[in-house]
């Protein structure tokens, strides 16, 4: 199993990078793991006091759960990957089934920053975007998928999503091996990224 990281700033095209990887090799050949499914619960707070937190920095993420899949599956072992709801703030009853492939895909804002998953990388991949870009990608994601109003997202975005990228996600970007600059659809960077993995599925 040959497995890529992918990391970067919110709506920095990740997801994209993701899609375009699954389009090349087919989805039997790609599993995925994403980062945003692997958020703490919280289910002892209410949801007032869940929307309230800062979804943004480490300490909002269940590493632990992620770095136990990760290995799990690298050991050719399949997971029950836990399912987040934005619109909840929690974790639902369901989970989702995935299973070890050829190509294993993890993909996150957080990802590089815990050393115990960097570890299980064979590729790591940063994707960078300018903040003005980035900001309009977010109000379009979260007004269609999340029915916020242009406002929430700015203030949002300024107050918690800005700082945070420059604490812990831009500094990641150093340990990455790839970094695919992602201002428009990138489709040489992509092509770099596909020479970069080393199977014929």
């Amino acid at each position: 199993m040959f497995t890529i990281g992918i990391a970067g700033g919110t709506a920095s095209g990740k997801t994209t990078l993701v899609e375009k990887v699954i389009a090349h090799y087919g989805s039997n050949h790609v599993s995925v793991l994403s980062q945003d499914a692997y958020y703490k619960s919280n289910e002892k707070l209410c949801f007032e006091d869940r929307a309230k937190l800062n979804f943004d920095h480490p300490n909002s993420i269940d590493f632990d759960l992620l770095y136990t899949h990760l290995l799990s599956l690298k050991k050719g072992e399949s997971i029950a990957s836990p399912i987040y709801s934005f619109k909840k703030h929690r974790r639902i009853s369901k989970t989702q089934h995935v299973s070890p492939k050829q190509i294993l895909i993890v993909e996150g804002i957080l990802l590089l920053h815990d050393k115990r998953i960097v570890k299980l990388l064979d590729l790591k991949v940063f994707m960078e975007a300018s903040e003005k870009v980035r900001l309009q990608r977010r109000i379009y994601r979260d007004h269609l998928e999340r029915g916020r109003t242009e406002d929430e997202v700015k203030n949002r975005f300024q107050n918690t999503l800005k700082p945070m990228h420059i604490l812990y996600i831009e500094p990641s970007k150093g340990i990455a091996d790839i970094l695919i600059q992602n201002d428009r659809n990138n489709n040489d960077a992509f092509h770099v990224l596909l020479n970069s993995i080393p199977l014929n599925p």
